[in-house]
């Protein structure tokens, strides 16, 4: 395996002329109304469904009204912004197939386990937000604490889509960073402001089309040039000095065997157990948009139906950035383009980790397609972006505002609050986009920002749901040393001399070998554990609520009504199983 830090290797620095202007092409007209047009589609859906969106159900949740197909598709184009299509795909050039895992384990076991086990809960129980079941559930402390964590989470995400947007535009066409920034936020405040969580669907759905048709190009083109996926982990191997970057799971026996710094028990345990279903079960991001669905059996298919996509997304996200590793090449020196991390960007390294997506977009992208790559490029950041600001609205206007500051305004007051709080919270998001620029990748940043939040959250909402000895005091507490113990730990790990960091991460993963990665992992699992062991001891010491106040909130106080299902092929638990087969199936091809 080449050493950690083979990218800035001067060995390897090739000639980067052709990566020295300010920017690396120019939209043709075609190209500048594809992506014109596109803005214009965006704004338009904004004022069209301004009218259906006169009432907090319909402003916050759709109208209940989504079918499973859509509201599935817009489960998975939430989540389908930078960190999909920037982050990973500079994360499967820095770490390789590895990468993979974020989509795999880190995403279809607990998407399948929220539509059979979880939405049960939270749609009989009509709560318009994951903190507004710990209510339900654990009473205004819990709620209270998970309602302030997840908005500080979501606006910090949203300025990741925006910087990351923001790069594509400088990168690519040379436009400047602040102004690619203050454009896309105010598209998606307007259309967001305008027409709530409906258009913000309907814009996923339609980004979901747009990513996939412009995305797909570079897998597409950059395979049939690498003579196909043999002769590219050929190709790897041959450029890197090593064939581990594109093995899935045979190199996780230790840490120091793989590029990432990670063994299995981090990625089955930290990953796959931890912040996956912490993320796809807990964030009310995601869990927003299947709230919509208009009936319980659309509520359950579809997390299924977006798991079934999920699989798919590597494509167009984890092969290109290993299509880079092995055909990225100075076009005039021939010598291979390696890139380094953010924080090492200089001279003879003026491109980073993040840049991948861009980088190969120019490269088989000509005018026309390369107009609608970098349309779908910028529909993925925006939908992040409408994500985040459309959740953090609706988490500040019923479980901060009108937990706490105003809780008996009529529905048409929350509307406008949750108006005036979409523009509020982006214009804070923006600011946090500056932010994104001091971390040395985009997933370093957000992987703390999930084992911060989501691992504790976690914790609290499964014992809430699987156990009824579980108390108020216990859901609180529990939250409440999950988070600080997680925020303690990462401040352990970054501060101090360079020995003391190293120190202690190979403390908190366990290994002297271990990466900043494994730590993510690793932190989010000892903030889960210690929510849980609290929330336990504490539960014990105090005293439960009767078994009748936790109908429609626990198993076994809760009877789970009918979802409509008549035959097999109707019934999500069948299409779960069969997603879950081919996942596995997925494990033994690239292992």
């Amino acid at each position: 395996m080449p050493p950690a830090d083979w990218t800035s290797d001067p060995m390897h620095v090739p000639a980067l002329s052709f990566l020295a202007a300010t920017q690396l092409t120019r939209l043709n007209p075609v190209d500048l109304i594809i992506l014109l047009l596109y803005f214009g589609v965006v704004l338009f859906i904004g004022f069209y469904v301004k009218g259906s969106t006169n009432t907090s159900e319909e402003f916050f949740l759709a109208g209940r009204e989504m079918t499973a197909w859509i509201a599935g598709l817009s489960f998975v184009s939430a989540n389908l912004g930078s960190l999909e299509l920037m982050g990973w795909a500079g994360a499967a050039y820095q770490y390789g197939i590895l990468a993979t895992h974020w989509y795999w384990i880190g995403a279809i076991p607990a998407m399948l386990f929220l539509g059979i086990v979880m939405m049960p809960f939270y749609y009989i129980s009509k709560t318009h937000s994951v903190p507004g079941y710990l209510q339900l559930r654990f009473g205004e402390g819990a709620r209270g604490l998970s309602a302030a964590s997840f908005a500080f989470m979501t606006i910090l995400m949203s300025g990741v889509n925006m910087y990351s947007m923001a790069l594509v535009m400088k990168v690519v066409l040379g436009w400047d960073i602040n102004f690619s920034i203050w454009v896309g936020a105010a598209t998606v405040a307007i259309y967001v402001m305008l027409g709530g969580l409906r258009s913000a669907i309907i814009n996923e759905v339609l980004q979901f089309v747009l990513i996939w048709a412009g995305a797909a190009l570079i897998p597409i083109l950059g395979l049939i040039e690498a003579g196909g996926w043999t002769n590219l982990k050929a190709q790897i191997a041959r450029n890197i000095g090593s064939n581990d970057y594109t093995h899935l799971w045979s190199t996780l026996g230790h840490f120091k065997d793989n590029q990432m710094g990670i063994n299995w028990v981090g990625i089955v345990f930290g990953l796959g157990a931890i912040i996956s279903f912490g993320y796809w079960t807990t964030d009310f991001l995601v869990v927003q948009r299947v709230l919509s669905a208009h009936n319980l059996r659309a509520a359950k298919m579809a997390p299924v139906l977006g798991a079934a996509f999920k699989m798919a997304v590597p494509l167009i996200v984890i092969v290109p950035g290993l299509l880079a590793l092995g055909v990225l090449r100075d076009p005039h020196t021939g010598a291979l383009i390696h890139l380094v991390g953010e924080n090492q960007i200089d001279a003879t390294h003026p491109y980073s980790y993040n840049e991948v997506l861009p980088l190969m977009l120019i490269r088989y992208c000509g005018p026309g397609l390369l107009g609608l790559g970098i349309t779908a490029l910028v529909a993925g950041f925006m939908s992040g972006m409408a994500g985040n600001v459309s959740a953090f609205s609706t988490v500040w206007t019923y479980d901060i505002y009108g937990a706490y500051i105003n809780k008996r305004a009529s529905d048409k007051h929350y509307v406008l609050m949750g108006r005036w709080s979409t523009v509020i919270g982006m214009v804070i998001s923006i600011l946090t986009a500056y932010l994104v620029m001091k971390a040395a990748s985009i997933m370093d940043y957000v992987q703390a920002l999930f084992s911060f939040f989501i691992a504790p959250l976690f914790g609290t909402v499964i014992l809430g749901m699987l156990w009824k000895r579980a108390t108020n005091w216990g859901g609180f507490l529990g939250l409440l040393a999950g988070t600080a113990s997680s925020v303690g730990m990462f401040i352990y790990t970054s501060t101090g001399s360079d020995a003391h960091k190293m120190q202690a991460l190979s403390r908190i993963a366990l290994s002297p070998d271990a990466q900043p990665m494994a730590e993510n992992m690793f932190r989010a699992l000892w903030s889960w554990l210690i929510c849980v062991s609290v929330t336990v001891i504490v539960s014990l010491m105090t005293k439960p609520r009767p078994e009748s106040e936790l109908n429609g909130l626990v198993y076994g106080a809760t009877v789970i009504p009918d979802d409509g299902a008549t035959h097999l092929w109707q019934k999500p638990i069948f299409w779960a199983a069969v997603v879950f087969v081919v996942f596995v199936t997925l494990q033994f091809i690239f292992f």
